[in-house]
């Protein structure tokens, strides 16, 4: 099983506990890291490039604030990744990667 991939685009092979943010709503990136999380992931690697990195932030801010109180950001990363466009130019775009886990109860260690 590959990861949730809600932008509908040809992506190459990614991990299942992974959301690629592409055009769609924000709201199908939050439903989509929220039911990975009740599917028992422990992690969940939220990606995206170019303009639809602000849609990645907003859904995983919707998602803390809203549904999953004891969501933490484990890590960010940011960098830049070659792309080519329909003229087969290549291009930098940049490119985020949210890490996302459930903070350990209190009970836990």
């Amino acid at each position: 099983m590959g990861g949730v991939e809600v932008s509908g685009g040809v992506e190459a092979p990614h991990p299942a506990n992974a959301v690629l943010i592409g055009k769609k709503d924000v709201n199908n990136y939050v439903l989509a890291i929220i039911r990975l999380f009740s599917e028992g992931a422990e992690e969940v690697i939220v990606k995206a490039r170019g303009k639809n990195i602000c849609k990645a932030v907003d859904a995983v801010e919707r998602v803390r604030r809203m549904y999953m109180k004891d969501l933490i950001v484990k890590d960010v990363k940011i960098g830049s990744e070659e792309v080519e466009d329909e003229g087969g130019r290549k291009r930098l775009v940049s490119a985020m990667e949210i890490v996302l886990a459930r903070a350990p109860s209190e009970g836990e260690g």
